[in-house]
């Protein structure tokens, strides 16, 4: 399986957005469409800090 689990970095804790992700992909400005290998869509504003396929693990940071 290649899907990951994405988290958003929030006060220095990482808080899990959505869970077996399979793509991601450009939404407007500064943001992602992610869709779960279950069709679970969502959205997140920021910018990818860290992308650890190995691990299964996507890491966002919201913007400052």
């Amino acid at each position: 399986m290649c899907e990951a689990n994405a988290y958003i970095l929030k006060n220095g804790q990482e808080e899990l957005i959505l869970e077996s992700v399979d793509m991601i992909e450009p939404e407007g400005e500064g943001g992602y469409r992610m869709v779960s290998i279950f069709g679970e869509q969502k959205i997140v504003r920021g910018k990818i800090k860290l992308m650890n396929l190995v691990n299964h693990k996507i890491v966002f940071e919201e913007y400052s």
